[in-house]
């Protein structure tokens, strides 16, 4: 009862009310986007190629933009173009100094960074939506294996359908990151996140009635019930770990400010066990599936390595952990830096017990972040292996793999906090419930 009195709280705030219904609405326009097919193209087909190549990037892509690549939709790019551009100027701030001195300008440094950000999105999704309409062409032309078999994608090719696609293309991407600002700015939660866990969840029912329709007449209760424990246990696991924190104690030096003492107070420094979030198993992903896309373009070779590397088998589990591992430790170093951690902590007069100032702490933060993220590498790893596990042993057509999970509860993490944040802030029971802590608060009234 404490936790249904908790969600009722949220229709008596006001402002939180607009939030998720401005939330809801623009993630409805985006679903709606998705049926809305760039011209020139016959996406009945579109979807039977992305079914026949259905290891390669083209589903992986597909997966992510919620079917919008299978539709030959507007928004066929997603929001991926906008995630790339991120992580590129993430990468560069390390190693340009510009960016690195726009970084620690605070909120306007990181205001221009967003602008460039869009600036780059709007840059990869022309050249994204030139590369899709070229393979398009190709499609036509039969020069990706069989897929002349089922039709023409491309209905009138040219230079024509090349400019429509590519104008078409880059202004639903733009349109989708305008909406996750948007959703970020005055919705709930974080707008780009949002897009692509929608795409992500929209799959669910689809996978749910292909399990059923696959299995007709041979479902086995035990089975099913076997599936469903390790799902939760899965999603217990991943909200365990992404909650989990290493805390570093501090300690404020006390001072003298004309008559009052400043500092002398405790605090720490927390350090998340997965740094890296989901890009280590998206790099790793996109890595291992690339070279059946190749072989799909008859790539010389690429068809010898993609027998190597099916999905499922040891090999590829194998590679995909030893990726996950490495691009894990690879991003935390280029995202989080312990040296100028430890030059913010030496400028506030604050130190970790028994470690000096400078170079110490800083080598003493990275070597507990080291250890963590070895950790937290791990967790990714078995995370993402398990639902090849269950395709395996209980015959699931389990399209969702661990990255898409782990996006799809982190999502769900966040924007409950950010809910439950604004709950507490009006004197409400938070989601999580507290009894009689606070179980009878008024509210005062706007």
């Amino acid at each position: 009862m404490s936790a249904l009195s908790a969600f009722s709280n949220i229709g008596k705030v006001p402002e939180l009310r607009r939030r998720i219904l401005f939330t809801v609405v623009l993630l409805a326009v985006y679903r709606i986007g998705v049926f809305v097919t760039i011209p020139g193209v016959d996406r009945t087909v579109m979807q039977a190629v992305v079914h026949k190549q259905g290891g390669g990037l083209l589903s992986l892509f597909n997966m992510f933009s919620g079917g919008a690549l299978g539709n030959l939709s507007i928004f066929a790019l997603g929001i991926m173009p906008y995630v790339s551009a991120s992580i590129i100027l993430q990468l560069l701030t390390m190693v340009f100094k510009p960016l690195d001195e726009l970084r620690k300008e605070g909120e306007q440094g990181q205001r221009k960074i967003n602008q460039y950000t869009r600036y780059g999105t709007i840059v990869l999704s022309l050249i994204q939506g030139f590369g899709i309409a070229m393979s398009l062409e190709a499609m036509n032309n039969g020069d990706l294996s069989d897929v002349a078999a089922v039709g023409d994608v491309v209905t009138h090719a040219g230079w024509g359908f090349r400019l429509m696609s590519m104008l078409t293309l880059t202004t639903g991407t733009a349109f989708m990151m305008w909406v996750g600002e948007q959703i970020t700015e005055r919705g709930i939660g974080n707008g780009i996140s949002l897009l692509i866990f929608a795409g992500i969840v929209d799959g669910i029912p689809d996978g749910v009635g292909s399990y059923f329709a696959t299995n007709k007449g041979n479902i086995q209760p035990l089975n099913l019930a076997a599936v469903v424990a390790i799902v939760l246990a899965t999603v217990a696991t991943i909200v365990f770990f992404e909650r989990a924190q290493r805390r570093i104690p501090i300690y404020y030096a006390r001072r003298t400010v004309g008559r009052r003492i400043y500092g002398g107070q405790t605090a720490h420094l927390p350090l998340r066990v997965n740094t890296s979030g989901t890009i280590p198993p998206i790099f790793a992903s996109s890595l291992l599936m690339f070279p059946a896309t190749l072989a799909n373009f008859k790539v010389p070779g690429m068809a010898q390595v993609q027998s190597l590397l099916q999905r499922g088998d040891w090999a590829f589990n194998t590679f995909y952990v030893l990726l996950i591992i490495f691009f894990c430790h690879f991003y935390t170093a280029v995202t989080f830096q312990p040296v100028d951690v430890a030059d913010n902590l030496k400028k506030q007069q604050a130190f970790i017990p028994n470690i000096r100032q400078g170079k110490q702490t800083a080598d003493y933060i990275d070597y507990v972040l080291t250890r963590i993220t070895f950790g937290g590498s791990l967790y990714v790893a078995v995370v993402c292996i398990v639902p090849s596990i269950i395709s395996q042993q209980f015959h699931v057509p389990f399209r969702w793999g661990g990255t898409s999970i782990m996006i799809v509860v982190g999502v769900a993490l966040d924007t409950v906090n950010q809910i439950e944040a604004h709950l507490i802030t009006r004197n409400y029971e938070g989601l999580a419930g507290g009894g009689a802590r606070t179980s009878r608060i008024r509210v005062r009234k706007d």
